[in-house]
């Protein structure tokens, strides 16, 4: 039969093409194919799979026509899949090919089985697709207007955006194959939509899932917006979906798992929320999940171990994803990348991470990892790159790390590790980056670093490294960065170091180094920073290291370095930071320092130097900071000082200068600090130095000056530290226009030949010291609280001047009007000073009587607790919470009650789940009679809704986490993340308690800096700004890593509440928290919160309570502390932190000049709270000033060595500290503490 069917085949043939021809017109049937018969051939060459036959070559296309039509007909309406997807297989197969998939197709449609009706079904198959192409003609070109339409409807919600970036998108085609941005597959369906970093300000394109064969969207960098909706489960072919870069809110949907075919899915950098789905573990296609720099919060899903095919996990920087790291992701044995950096994730790094053998990136950085290091890492062989930094590890470096033949960097930094660094490392002979500083690392550097060839950076800084730098460092000859700073290195520095050509950063300070620097460095012409500092360097420097035309900083402080200072200095042009304080140089500034035009920062202070200040330093005019103190310079300061017109600090005290002070210092417009004291200057003080407005300290004292105080200096209305004119010949009077130093703090013309009265003195009420002793003033005392306090020692010496000691007879003034004007200020401010004492005894009184009733109250309450039934609870959440009103109500006994103030009282709420929490029951004295949550112009203020309204709508990391709040008719509960370390009032004063016995220095700065950063983010961050109202230290709680935490918002309110600027008739604060205006005001605003921050601050430096019975005379705190801190007496500071090392205490009473700024009697003097955090902040990056460019060096590392970790992770690799400030010692925060 099948030989009759191969002779008839010509017959055949040639009755198609006759039918296509006469039904062609009918159907308007195109095709490049011409329809005339073919010629009689052999169709058993078809059988053979000959395609080199006319008519089998014919037959051939028409077949692959039909089947194209076929698959656009049946796609559209989603029938007969198998002929679907066997007409898109044969759209590109041979001929032979064609034949085997017709037998596919037709033999188990038609049952079929019989080989000797094969051929026979392929030629009517073949007919059958023909006939079908015909009768689907129209439906197609139906299909293609509708991708047309659902295109264009997305667009067009921007209309400019047709006549712009989508001008090729028209509405009239037939087809969108051809438009820009879209790709189709040769049915003429489109599969790929690509659309990268154009703003389109577009909504999430919903109507996109009619694109059934849409097989990539891609959309990143468009500034999309909307949710990403349920209905993405429709995209069923979708291999690549990627809408990374947007502003897409929402969810991620769970029907995101009915994506089978899923390949590539990059949800990265837009503003997701809520878990990621369980269901991502039902994409068994899926290669790369990329979800990081969201808002993602939760635990990862163990569903993620289900996808073997996994090369790529990222989920970084989604600050709330919490939990453990599954084990389960061992299982995704393919994963290449695995990024989970800067999240929540906490518990140790589970063993099964060995199992990922093809793994080439693991970043975990800035998370909250404990326990040691698995050694099974060291089975992940392909690892290029390990990131583990800012987390909490401990343990010592496993040596199986040594396995890892092809990593290249290792970044362990900012850790509790501990232990020796093991030989083994030597054996990573990729190694290009190696850093663990900033842990615990003992013994000293392994010999095996030599077979480092590769390595670029070794970074150790901050730990407890011990013995000599080993000279076989110097085989590392790409080296780049080298920083060992701060650990316990002894011995010489190699001589062989100066081998490494490529070398830019080279620190070691802060260690026990001997010895000379070697002249080898000059070899290393890389070189831009070295910092040596605080060793016992000894010997000359050498000159060879000026001839280093890529140094920009040579920090050399605290050594013993002798000789002169070559001047082979003036040929290092790109130098900008020299500092050799602290050292044995003698001899002359060398004339060769003027070649440094690029100059910024130069310190020379104490050392041996002598001769002239050289001419030449003008020509230095990038300089900013010029220090010179505490040499034997002699001779007149250079008039070319004042070309230096970028120059912020000068200081040239304690030298043996002469002549006269340069009137051209006035050119100095913005220097903030003078300090000419303790020379032989002699002559008047200029006048011009009146014009340089931006001065805060200046300090001519200890000098033979004459004439006059310019009444130019008392104009200098932003001088607010310090003016120091003592020990000189000045004469005359005080001028009344020192009334507008306004801002001033320090005053002292001690020690001269002053006359007149002192009644200018009584307006500056910025003044916290004065000294006038020895002068020869006359008259009565200013009757003001400043000189009320005043020392005998700061009057004596003026024979004319009333005795301080003749009682209140000495601030009896005659009637002269300023007197009466001062009268009456004194009046005024007696009148305030009874109201606040007044006031205090009435919260006295109303604590008391609070306190009694709460007695009854809580009787009250606890009989009404047995009768939970009468009045039905209702729970508001404002976190998720996994526990009912039931289970708090619980926990409400007396037994669990860990607190009690004037609003209610505190339980401690253990609910059984391992959950722990906070519950306040309000008193009903707090509480409004009929409370609800969405009242919103209830006049009567409870504190309640003052939680609800601020904690319930702000967030930020030192602010109580506010859980939800539960009330019925009787009752009002708050509920809170539970602090175990409670508050700091309780730490500090409790003396009994343990934490205080830990609570050093560092830990002290960080709840001070923590509580400004919170307060800051309440007055400037949130909108409107709330006021706190009741800032103290029982109000700041203290978490589990001594972490604070603002709390207490029952009297807290919003700026723009329409009872904001009005007087409270309720009592407001805490007593000696409160703000000295309340008291005439009876008004608390940001700058009220200022300055009970302030008491805080100081509470915290010296142990004491604002009322403390420790003080004498019964003084307050910021009094006590004002009395004692201008003379930098560090008896003020607590007991337990005065025998902590100098760098710290330095820092400290940096910080308490930061508070004295905060307690200042005037609210408009006050810093802002943004302020206070920026200088608290800058007391600690200060700290590393004489290490700056440690900080520099850092930094550009980031740019170029660890950019490569940051794109592996979705988030930086280290912190960037950016506001490092030139003359940071000499910062406003500082004082006059920083000589």
């Amino acid at each position: 039969m099948t030989q009759g069917w191969e002779n008839n085949a010509n017959t055949h043939v040639v009755s198609l093409f006759h039918l296509l021809r006469l039904l062609s017109p009918f159907f308007e049937f195109q095709t490049s194919l011409s329809l005339d018969p073919p010629k009689p051939t052999n169709y058993s060459t078809l059988r053979r799979g000959h395609n080199g036959v006319t008519n089998c070559t014919v037959l051939h296309h028409l077949l692959l026509h039909s089947l194209h039509y076929i698959n656009n007909t049946y796609l559209h309406q989603r029938h007969c899949h198998l002929l679907r997807y066997k007409a898109t297989t044969l759209a590109q197969a041979p001929l032979p090919t064609v034949n085997q998939h017709i037998d596919a197709v037709a033999i188990p449609l038609f049952g079929i089985h019989n080989s000797q009706f094969a051929m026979p079904m392929r030629f009517l198959f073949s007919c059958f697709f023909l006939f079908t192409t015909l009768i689907a003609r129209n439906t197609v070109y139906g299909v293609s207007n509708a991708e047309v339409s659902v295109l264009i409807s997305w667009v067009e919600k921007r209309s400019d955006l047709l006549s712009t970036v989508f001008n090729d998108w028209k509405i009239d085609d037939s087809s969108p194959c051809k438009w820009g941005f879209v790709e189709c597959d040769v049915t003429g369906f489109v599969t790929k939509i690509e659309i990268r970093f154009v703003e389109l300000n577009l909504p999430f394109p919903v109507g996109f899932s009619s694109l059934l064969n849409l097989r990539s969207l891609v959309l990143s960098g468009c500034n999309l917006t909307g949710n990403v909706p349920d209905s993405v489960g429709e995209f069923a072919a979708l291999q690549v979906f990627d809408i990374s870069s947007n502003s897409i809110e929402g969810s991620i949907p769970a029907t995101i798992g009915k994506l089978k075919n899923l390949q590539v899915l990059d949800f990265s950098s837009n503003q997701l929320t809520g878990r990621i789905p369980a269901e991502i573990g039902d994409c068994l296609s899926l290669k790369t999940l990329a979800v990081f720099d969201n808002f993602l919060i939760g635990e990862l899903p163990v569903e993620i171990g289900k996808l073997s095919n996994l090369q790529v996990l990222r989920a970084g920087g989604n600050t709330d994803i919490s939990g453990g790291i599954p084990a389960e992701i061992g299982e995704c044995r393919n994963l290449q990348v695995l990024g989970l950096s800067v999240t929540k994730l906490s518990g140790a790094i589970p063993a099964s991470i060995g199992n990922l053998i093809k793994l080439q990136t693991l970043s975990i950085y800035t998370a909250k990892l404990s326990g040691e290091i698995p050694p099974e890492i060291g089975n992940c062989s392909e690892l290029v790159e390990l990131f583990l930094y800012q987390n909490s590890l401990s343990g010592s470096i496993p040596s199986q790390l040594g396995n890892l033949k092809k990593l290249e960097k290792l970044l362990l930094w900012q850790n509790n590790l501990v232990g020796i660094i093991p030989e083994e490392i030597g054996g990573c002979t990729s190694l290009r980056t190696i850093d663990l500083s900033l842990n615990s690392i003992s013994g000293g550097i392994p010999l095996s670093f030599g077979n480092l060839l590769n390595l670029e950076e070794l970074m150790l800084s901050s730990n407890n490294v011990s013995g000599s730098i080993p000279i076989v460092l110097a085989n590392a000859t790409n080296l780049v960065q080298l920083q060992l700073d701060t650990n316990q290195i002894s011995g010489s520095i190699p001589p062989e170091l100066g081998m490494l050509k490529g070398l830019t950063v080279f620190f070691a300070w802060n260690n026990n180094l001997v010895g000379n620097i070697p002249s080898t460095l000059s070899g290393c012409k890389s070189l831009q920073a070295l910092d040596l500092s605080h060793n016992s360097l000894t010997g000359s420097l050498p000159s060879g290291i000026f001839h280093l035309q890529n140094l920009t900083k040579l920090l050399l402080i605290s050594n013993e370095i002798s000789g002169t200072i070559p001047p082979e200095i003036g040929s290092c042009g790109s130098l900008t930071r020299l500092r050799l304080v602290g050292n044995k140089i003698n001899g002359e500034i060398p004339k060769e320092i003027g070649f440094l035009d690029k100059l910024v920062f130069l310190d020379l202070s104490e050392n041996r130097l002598t001769g002239p200040v050289p001419d030449e330093i003008g020509n230095c005019t990038a300089l900013q900071m010029l220090n010179l103190r505490s040499n034997t310079l002699g001779g007149a300061l250079p008039d070319s000082l004042s070309v230096l017109r970028k120059l912020q600090v000068l200081d040239v005290s304690s030298n043996h200068l002469t002549g006269q002070v340069p009137s051209g210092l006035g050119n100095l417009r913005l220097i903030n600090r003078l300090d000419l004291s303790k020379n032989l200057l002699s002559g008047p003080i200029p006048s011009t130095l009146g014009t340089c407005t931006s001065l805060e300290l200046i300090d001519l004292s200890k000098n033979n000056l004459s004439g006059s105080i310019p009444t130019e200096l008392f104009e200098l209305e932003g001088l607010d530290i310090a003016l120091n004119l003592s020990w000189n010949e000045l004469t005359g009077t005080m001028s009344p226009q020192v009334v507008h130093l306004s801002k001033l703090s320090v005053l002292d013309v001690s020690h001269n030949r002053l006359g007149g009265d002192l009644m200018a003195f009584s307006q500056l009420s910025n003044l916290v010291s004065l000294n006038v002793s020895y002068n020869n003033f006359t008259g009565y005392l200013p009757d003001t609280k400043l000189f009320r306090q005043l020392f005998a020692e700061e009057l004596e010496g003026n024979k004319g001047l009333c005795s301080s000691t003749s009682g209140d007879s000495c601030f009896t003034r005659a009637g002269s009007e300023m007197d009466v004007e001062n009268h009456r200020w004194s009046k005024r401010f007696k009148v305030a000073m009874s109201l606040l004492v007044s006031l205090t005894a009435l919260m006295a009184i109303v604590g008391l009587f609070m306190a009694l009733r709460a007695r009854k109250v809580s009787a009250k309450d606890d009989d009404s607790e047995s009768e939970r039934g009468s009045f039905p609870w209702q729970l508001t959440p404002f976190q998720k919470i996994s526990f009912s009103a039931e289970h708090v109500l619980k926990c409400l006994v007396e037994s669990n009650v860990i607190g009690k103030g004037c609003s209610g009282v505190v339980y401690r709420a253990d609910l059984g789940n391992g959950q722990v929490i906070a519950v306040k029951k309000l008193w009903p004295s707090t509480m409004a009679s009929n409370y609800s949550y969405q009242e919103k112009n209830s006049s009567v203020r409870d504190s309640f809704s003052a939680e609800l309204k601020t904690l319930g709508s702000i967030r930020h990391k030192n602010i109580v986490k506010f859980l939800g709040c539960c009330w019925n008719k009787n009752t009002r509960l708050l509920m809170y993340e539970y602090m175990p370390n409670g508050s700091l009032g309780r730490i500090l004063h409790e003396r009994d308690n343990s934490s205080n016995g830990c609570l050093e220095w560092d830990l002290r700065y960080q709840i001070i800096l923590g509580a400004a950063q919170g307060l800051s983010y309440l007055h400037h961050d949130c909108v409107p700004p709330i006021v706190h109202r009741d800032i103290k230290a029982n109000n700041i709680l203290i978490g589990l890593q001594f972490e604070p935490y603002i709390a207490d918002f029952g009297l807290a309110k919003m700026v723009n509440d329409g009872d904001f600027a009005k007087s409270s008739n309720t009592v407001a604060g805490s007593y000696g928290y409160i703000a000295p205006e309340y008291g005439y005001s009876m008004k608390i605003t940001k700058k009220s919160d200022v300055y009970s921050y302030g008491v805080v601050v100081l509470e915290v430096l010296t142990g004491k309570q604002p009322i403390d019975p420790t003080i004498p005379d019964g003084l307050h705190i910021v009094d006590w502390v004002r009395q004692k801190q201008w003379r930098c007496n560090t008896e003020v500071l607590d007991e337990i932190l005065q025998a902590r090392p100098e760098s710290e205490i330095d820092e400290m009473m940096q910080t308490l000049g930061v508070a004295i700024l905060c307690v200042n009697p005037s609210p408009d003097d006050r810093p802002t709270m943004k302020d206070v955090a920026a200088m608290l902040k800058e007391i600690r990056e200060d700290k590393v000033e004489d290490q700056c460019c440690k900080v520099d060096a850092r930094l550009e590392s980031l740019s170029d060595g660890y950019s490569k970790s940051s794109s592996s992770n979705g988030g930086p690799s280290r912190p960037h500290e950016q506001q490092q400030r030139e003359n940071a010692s000499f910062s406003g925060s500082s004082l006059v503490y920083s000589s």
